[in-house]
């Protein structure tokens, strides 16, 4: 069994290329069924997040199957996309790499914004996923755990999470910058999901002066409201509600803008020119590019705000090099024990046959003590009996490789049987 992990992420696709290649939640169960279908694959689970889609997968011992190109032509295949627009920006990673790429990402060293928590849920989640749609097996099971075990070890072994630098965070900072006192503007917050949930705290905290979530599900929109003091609406009265605002951040998990050129137009028009700070965090984008060409309209995405990002990281760089140590010392455990899995077929042959000797050697001893032999003289034969039968095919096929100039072999040999060095040295 090999594995590999393939996809694309920020730091290899823009996000127009990401925002094509997302995979939807409720399509998941089928892109994994569709996914294991494909030659040579036998387990799957599948990441997708704003700065992420990646597949992780663990295949046959096949080193003639081209692995890239078979992930690569299904990708491309489920998303309806040119192949050759995407694999430029795309990634595998095999087997250690592979271990060392999921770990990372769980512990929030390959994030976007370096040591971000959320990472570790979303990880979860896909594995959750997988496992309930039947495509994880042994080695995706335990290397999945092995990972969460180790993204919590580096979170509270290391200060990764100290400074307070996220997505959200950065957005906020972006909107500090923007406006020089956020207590007289007005947020418009585009969905109820986390990210949202870390924005309007941010806001609130930074003395926002109202805030105005929006989300397809009221009652959920309302739950965030009555958290940070601020009032619901649904994604169909967005329109309505837009010239109000001075700041709109948006995360849904929409397939399709939630904002288009001309509701933002028509806002600007009623405010009567004063502008409008957007900050589009979700993939695929929630506001129209588009929107970006109107006069009075500052739109910023996710990949805008990696310069804000940047600043809030210093403090977190020596703690990563900590998180990486650690991880690679748990990359090697976890190696370690999937090389071990090459032994366990012969590990049991010879258990098998060891097992086959002791009974015959038993039955025989069994009828001389019901003959009534001498119990003593009975045993005596057993264990001399068991030993040699038991040390006959090794030392056969020592003496065979002695005979042969194999010296690897003997060397082996002793190893394996823990033999000390014979001094054949006169004294």
């Amino acid at each position: 069994m090999s594995l590999l992990a393939f996809g694309v992420n920020h730091k290899t696709a823009p996000v127009e290329i990401r925002e094509k290649v997302v995979f939807a939640p409720e399509g998941l169960y089928g892109a994994l069924h569709e996914l294991l279908a494909r030659d040579g694959l036998r387990e799957a689970a599948i990441l997708s997040t704003c700065n992420r889609t990646e597949l992780y997968c663990g295949t046959a011992d096949n080193n003639n199957a081209d692995y890239r190109n078979i992930l690569l032509q299904w990708f491309c295949s489920y998303h309806n996309i040119d192949c050759k627009l995407v694999e430029p920006y795309t990634y595998l990673y095999p087997d250690q790499s592979a271990v060392r790429q999921i770990m990372r990402v769980a512990s929030g060293l390959d994030s976007l914004v370096l040591g971000e928590p959320q990472i570790l849920g979303q990880m979860k989640a896909a594995y959750a996923t997988a496992y309930q749609a039947g495509t994880i097996g042994g080695h995706l099971n335990r290397l999945f755990q092995h990972t969460f075990s180790v993204a919590k070890r580096v979170r509270t072994d290391t200060a990764i999470g100290a400074s307070p630098v996220s997505v959200a965070f950065a957005a906020v900072s972006l909107a500090r910058q923007f406006f020089s006192d956020l207590n007289k503007h007005t947020a418009l917050l585009i969905g109820a999901g986390e990210t949202t949930e870390l924005v309007a705290r941010h806001l609130r905290e930074n003395g926002i002066g109202r805030i105005i979530v929006a989300n397809r599900t009221v009652e959920k929109a309302h739950l965030l409201a009555t958290e940070v003091n601020g009032f619901a609406i649904g994604l169909s009265d967005i329109k309505g509600h837009l010239a109000e605002a001075d700041l709109v951040v948006s995360s849904t998990a929409s397939q399709k803008p939630v904002v288009n050129k001309e509701d933002a137009q028509q806002a600007i028009k009623i405010r009567k020119r004063r502008p409008i700070l957007m900050i589009d965090i979700a993939v695929p984008r929630d506001i129209a590019s588009d929107v970006n060409e109107l006069d009075d309209i500052y739109l910023y995405t996710v990949d805008d705000l990696q310069d804000i990002i940047q600043e809030g990281l210093r403090s977190r760089q020596e703690a990563a090099k900590q998180a990486d140590e650690i991880i690679d010392n748990h990359v090697s455990h976890f190696m370690g024990w999937l090389q071990s899995l090459n032994a366990v077929d012969t590990i049991r042959s010879y258990r098998e046959d060891a097992a086959k000797i002791r009974n015959v050697v038993l039955e025989k001893a069994q009828r001389h003590l019901a003959a009534g032999c001498d119990p003593e003289q009975v045993l005596q034969e057993l264990a001399y009996s068991l030993t040699n039968k038991l040390i006959h095919t090794p030392t056969a096929q020592m003496s065979q490789a002695a005979y042969a100039g194999r010296d690897e072999l003997l060397q082996a040999a002793r190893e394996l049987f823990n033999l000390n060095t014979i001094d054949n040295t006169e004294s």
